[in-house]
């Protein structure tokens, strides 16, 4: 599993909220599913899949993509 770590104290509680919502109605087999949650002292942690490979930032900022590709990447 990968876990996200929120602070509690520095995030908007209705976009985390939002945030744990989204992930928890959309599953599919080409984004990272969302788990569990827990409140661990001033923190939120997400608990979701772990996703060999790095984060999709690390992808897009260390990858020259085709624009057909980015359109490609986007659709999937």
């Amino acid at each position: 599993v990968a876990i996200k770590k929120i602070s509690l104290q520095e995030t908007s509680k209705e976009l985390t909220l939002n945030e744990i919502e989204v992930m928890r109605t959309n599953r599919n087999s080409n984004i990272v599913n969302y788990l569990d949650s827990y409140i661990v002292e001033e923190e939120l942690w997400l608990v979701m899949e772990y996703v060999d490979g790095g984060t999709l930032y690390d992808v897009i900022s260390e990858t020259c993509m085709s624009e057909g590709q980015m359109a490609a990447v986007s659709r999937e």
